[in-house]
């Protein structure tokens, strides 16, 4: 199964991520997009570290998003897509690799992103192209999973179900509660 969970800045999102995945039998493999870039980074990094359980493996993958989860064994938590998105130049991703990547996995994959178009519109044409790809990904994503969460002040929505293609199969699965 596939879960997109989507939300702001500070709404919750990795920790629903987080509760989804922990009560998961097997390996649970956390896959790190964000690198220390800067004493704030680094703090945030350390508060994500504080919260995982001891049991599950780390892997900081930061650009090597695609190639990084093709290697997880069991189920996988990605936080996030957009410290993904931000990490490559020119904000170009391989977004039909992650795709296939995740669409080929044998375990669980949850993957968080950042969900920008409801904020601020952003000053800089940086900004819009980067608020641009994310949406852009985020759909893309969205499609192979077999459902989308929105966490919106730490509550959590059930955006819906997967494309057509996928299939409603999401909506009552295993993770149905987070």
């Amino acid at each position: 199964m596939i879960t997109l969970v989507l939300g702001g800045t500070r709404s919750g999102k990795s920790a629903v991520a987080e509760r989804l995945v922990a009560g998961v039998a097997g390996p649970v493999t956390y896959v790190a997009t964000g690198t220390e870039t800067d004493a704030d980074m680094a703090a945030r990094i350390a508060a994500h570290r504080a919260r995982r359980p001891a049991g599950w493996a780390t892997v900081e993958c930061g650009a090597e998003l695609v190639g990084a989860l093709r290697a997880v064994v069991g189920t996988a938590l990605v936080d996030a897509l957009g410290t993904w998105l931000a990490a490559v130049p020119a904000f170009a991703v391989d977004t039909a690799g992650l795709c296939q990547a995740l669409l080929a996995r044998h375990g669980d994959t949850v993957v968080v992103s950042e969900e920008v178009g409801m904020g601020v519109h952003p000053a800089s044409v940086v900004g819009r192209q980067f608020r641009d790809a994310l949406g852009e990904l985020n759909q893309a994503v969205a499609a192979v999973a077999d459902r989308t969460l929105l966490v919106v002040a730490g509550q959590v929505l059930l955006a819906g179900p997967a494309s057509p293609a996928r299939g409603a199969a999401g909506s009552a699965g295993r993770w149905a509660g987070a």
